[in-house]
């Protein structure tokens, strides 16, 4: 490929390392273009190729960002509001579009992430992927051993059993539960279905994602790492990469 720009600044920009590391990785075949092995000289068009390291694909378009916003109650996960109220895309300062994965409740607080890339946006919300989602839940009430149990093996409810669920009592009235599913308002509904009504929501992680410190309101933009994860998360590997077009 005698045009575009060479692989090793590419993977350098990315946060790779020095342009002399990012050789490294490419001699020690660590480095694939749209699923096949890189050599040293090769060129790529990062805004176009996939291309992994590890066997994880690289955030390598110039134009690509990703946020993870803490958000507060009040606010809607949507790009704009007919009725005025704030959404999420006022909370991040972004100089390319950019748009939520997936949806919170306005009443519900917590982690989200915002993106331009669709794919991987499309990968994360996709029911195929169980991607982990894990929630503080303040309740009414006390949720006793029995309530607690049906919650983890799951509930009836309008559109069907929910799945196994992840479920452990933190204190009186305070759960901790980790959901594989993407179902609106699923959390709300499996508390309400065994008579404990959801009063505070608060999303923690997203997969791999979480961040104990991230204030209500803010933002920040995930480190290479957290993109890499969460690309593995989701079968952004190798063999995945080789299938999809350049």
């Amino acid at each position: 490929m005698s045009e575009g720009e060479r692989l090793q600044k590419t993977l350098a920009r990315a946060g790779f390392g020095s342009r002399r590391v990012c050789e490294i990785l490419i001699a020690e075949g660590r480095v694939t273009i749209d699923g096949r092995t890189a050599e040293l000289g090769n060129r790529v068009d990062p805004e176009q190729q996939v291309i992994c390291v590890d066997g994880a694909m690289a955030p390598t378009a110039q134009n690509t960002v990703y946020y993870l916003l803490n958000k507060p109650d009040g606010v809607v996960t949507t790009a704009s509001d007919p009725q005025g109220r704030p959404t999420v895309l006022e909370l991040v300062e972004s100089s390319v579009r950019i748009f939520p994965v997936g949806r919170l409740d306005m009443n519900t607080e917590g982690l989200l992430i915002l993106t331009n890339d669709g794919r991987l946006a499309h990968l994360l919300t996709h029911p195929s992927s169980g991607i982990a989602k894990e929630y503080l839940v303040r309740v009414e009430g006390d949720p006793s051993p029995a309530a607690i149990r049906r919650l983890r093996e799951g509930v009836e409810l309008e559109d069907g059993v929910t799945s196994p669920a992840q479920v452990s009592r933190v204190s009186d009235g305070l759960l901790r539960i980790v959901i594989h599913e993407g179902r609106n308002r699923l959390v709300r509904r499996m508390c309400g279905a065994v008579g404990h009504d959801v009063t505070r929501l608060v999303r923690t992680r997203i997969g791999p994602i979480q961040d104990a410190t991230l204030t209500p309101g803010s933002c920040r933009q995930l480190s290479l790492m957290e993109v890499r994860r969460l690309m593995e998360a989701v079968g952004l590997t190798d063999e995945m990469a080789s299938t999809m077009p350049s």
